[in-house]
């Protein structure tokens, strides 16, 4: 999360390569050679390979968020619920997820917004290509706007967009709200 996506891109794209690239050599060194790929040069799986760069480079958020998350969900609800009988999916399914609804927002808002914005790691791993397999968004508005000068074009890509990722927002907010409504409502 705190590493520059541009160097992030430039290490997977030597992860990624290839020829030598180190995911390639340890899938030959590990006897599945069959598996190995041109993850950024093949249609089919470029899109996939830039998803997976751009899960690493996300994850320690999430991971902050819900680690703060647990640590706000009381023990005597697991206590109390274990001495019921509970088994750990139930405590699971009743006691934490209820309990860290929030902060489940917050990731999936947080999480759908980067992946709807995500630029660095297309620019900096595929340039779009191969063949417009990983022209997203945010990137033909770029690759529009810049390269091709239309810019009309760009920037009307990159408001609608704009408005999509504040839609989707609000209608997230209206949803937590909702449910923090309900919660408070309910509880008394």
């Amino acid at each position: 999360q705190v590493l520059p996506i541009a160097v992030a891109g430039i290490v997977w794209s030597w992860i990624l390569a290839p020829d030598d690239g180190s995911l390639n050599d340890l899938l030959k060194a590990v006897g599945l050679g069959s598996w190995q790929q041109d993850w950024l040069g093949d249609p089919d799986i470029a899109l996939y390979s830039v998803m997976g760069v751009m899960v690493w480079v996300q994850i320690g958020f999430p991971l902050v968020v819900f680690m703060a998350g647990l640590q706000r969900v009381d023990p005597q609800l697991y206590e109390a619920a274990e001495l019921d009988g509970a088994g750990w999916w139930r405590r699971f399914w009743h006691i934490t997820l209820p309990q860290i609804r929030p902060e489940i927002s917050v990731v999936l808002l947080w999480c759908t917004i980067a992946a709807l914005k995500v630029f660095g790691a297309v620019y900096v791993l595929t340039k779009g290509g191969p063949g417009g397999a990983t022209d997203v968004p945010s990137y033909f508005s770029f690759t529009t706007f810049f390269e091709k000068t239309q810019v009309g074009y760009g920037a009307a890509i990159s408001t609608v967009l704009t408005v999509v990722i504040l839609a989707l927002a609000l209608v997230a907010l209206g949803f937590q709200s909702r449910a923090e409504n309900a919660e408070e409502g309910g509880g008394g």
